[in-house]
């Protein structure tokens, strides 16, 4: 029995490489398809895109943030992702009852943690709603900066509605 393990182990070697080459090639073909796919990310092409992509970079917990910050800032994320949010926006969402059920601190440090424009949220959101209807500048404004719509500070709104081509 051991000889037929010894001979089986000296095949093997002998037919291992036929070029003579017994280097691993594992770490060749990993960086060959490392290098295809990071080729082929697409590049963004709208307002939306790039937003989604400014705020969805993983970022990893800090010794700053807490458990449950670190998991609000999650959400932040998936919140940007998907819609215009103005920064008090968001922490309500995150905040309130109705929505994540975070407390005000951890949804404040989970935002404030993220590296936001919030002006392109505005312009978001401007043409979300100019989509969805029609809007003279100042009530755009309105809805935009209004504490029962989306909270923008009023600079961010004026930037949003000219943006989205409403002024």
């Amino acid at each position: 029995m051991l000889g037929i393990l010894v001979g089986l182990t000296v095949l093997g070697a002998l037919v291992g490489e036929p070029d003579g080459d017994s280097g691993d090639r594992s770490s060749e073909i990993s960086d060959e398809n490392t290098q295809s796919l990071s080729a082929s990310e697409p590049e963004p092409t709208t307002a939306d895109e790039a937003a989604e992509v400014e705020i969805s970079a993983d970022q990893q917990p800090t010794a700053r943030l807490s458990g449950p910050q670190f998991n609000a800032q999650r959400s932040a994320r998936q919140y940007l992702n998907m819609s215009g949010f103005s920064r008090a926006g968001l922490i309500e969402q995150l905040s309130s009852a109705y929505g994540d059920g975070y407390s005000v601190p951890d949804a404040t440090a989970a935002v404030d943690s993220l590296n936001v424009n919030w002006n392109r949220q505005a312009e978001r959101s401007a043409r979300q709603y100019l989509d969805m209807m029609g809007f003279s500048c100042s009530g755009l404004i309105e809805q935009l900066s209004s504490s029962a719509g989306d909270r923008y500070t009023l600079s961010e709104a004026r930037h949003g509605a000219q943006a989205a081509g409403a002024c």
